[in-house]
């Protein structure tokens, strides 16, 4: 029975898993992920990473005890070059395990196991993730406004060419033409204001000529009545 067994066999002798796991920390180094079961990547979890935390050191001893587990000149120098470089900051947990569903011959449960500091896509997620902080609906509102108004005033300026001598000239002939026409369309304006009252002196003259004209025949009938007996008399006599 299996009471406080903390080590998986794997169904092998002793020789057989260790021969085992060392070929399979060597392809994990050179290669930086490789597909197989939970258990055996779980297995060389344990037995991947305190080499890796090993290669830290770039020291002779450290060199020769990973030999002692690799028996990989290949994979020694890949991991003390190119790998611990890259986890000299990280204090464990160089390994991940994904899962990818079960093989079809026995139905056992496959993974990927990688290193974590090679997987560029998690690691762009992660860093986007770390950006993004939490503020309130309306604050977010105000903010991307603003940024979308900044960005729009910017656009606009890097889109507006830079004006040059000849720019300059051409746009102060226009706005003294723009003036000059201006100008004239208030004279002439000025000008049409006088002619119409002119126009309209002359016609209330013409209409109190015409009423005086049409007053005069009375009048002069009038007149003549009353100075036509004085002239008879005059001839009588």
């Amino acid at each position: 029975m299996r009471h406080a067994s903390k080590v998986n066999h794997l169904g092998r002798t002793e020789s057989h898993r260790k021969a085992m796991l060392s070929n399979m920390a060597s392809s994990l180094i050179l290669h930086k992920r490789i597909a197989t079961t939970v258990a055996k990547a779980k297995a060389l979890r344990t037995y991947v990473e305190p080499l890796i935390t090993r290669s830290k050191e770039d020291t002779t001893h450290s060199r020769r005890t990973v030999f002692d587990y690799l028996q990989d000149k290949k994979a020694v120098s890949e991991l003390f070059r190119e790998v611990s470089p890259k986890i000299m900051e990280r204090p464990g947990g160089y390994t991940r395990i994904l899962k990818t569903g079960l093989r079809k011959g026995d139905t056992a449960e496959m993974c990927i196991i990688e290193l974590v500091d090679y997987n560029t896509n998690m690691l762009e997620t992660k860093e986007t993730k770390k950006a993004a902080t939490r503020r309130s609906r309306r604050a977010g509102k105000k903010t991307g406004a603003v940024a979308s108004a900044a960005g729009t005033a910017a656009e606009k300026t890097a889109k507006t060419p830079v004006p040059t001598a000849a720019a300059k000239e051409a746009a102060e002939e226009a706005t003294v033409i723009e003036d000059a026409t201006v100008v004239e369309e208030v004279t002439s304006e000025v000008v049409d204001e006088t002619t119409m009252d002119e126009e309209v002196a002359n016609e209330v003259e013409t209409a109190e000529v015409s009423e005086t004209t049409e007053e005069t025949p009375e009048t002069v009938a009038e007149v003549q009545e009353t100075e036509t007996p004085a002239v008879t008399d005059e001839t009588k006599e």
